[in-house]
């Protein structure tokens, strides 16, 4: 990552069904032969099925020259939309680490992956 920086995301503007139809000739998902599933995946939802499990998180902080890679260590407390909170039973240490630093995250044991779409 050395000289590179990440490009800041892009979200949907707050226009209306009826302006987004107009805008793709009145066409769905399902005219494409794409099946969205009820609920999707999100990784603080993976990470709020294995509460409790210890983990490493890697992270990465770009702008940062103390702290361009770092990885932690502890059991995850919480996961929310942007936010992950892992406690170090070691040195009793907790951090809260934004979701847009996160690289990936392994586990020590079997994670919990249970959907039912």
């Amino acid at each position: 990552m050395e000289g590179t920086y990440y490009q800041n995301p892009t979200f949907p503007t707050n226009q209306s069904n009826y302006e987004v139809n107009m805008n793709n000739n009145n066409k769905n998902a399902n005219d494409y032969g794409v099946s969205l599933p009820m609920e999707q995946s999100y990784i603080e939802n993976i990470l709020r099925l294995n509460k409790g499990k210890m983990v490493k998180v890697y992270a990465s902080f770009p702008d940062s020259t103390e702290w361009r890679n770092k990885v932690f260590e502890g059991r995850i407390e919480q996961a929310g939309r942007d936010h992950l909170i892992i406690s170090n039973p070691k040195n009793g240490e907790w951090y809260l680490i934004l979701m847009i630093y996160l690289n990936y995250v392994t586990f020590d044991e079997k994670i919990n992956y249970t959907y039912n779409f």
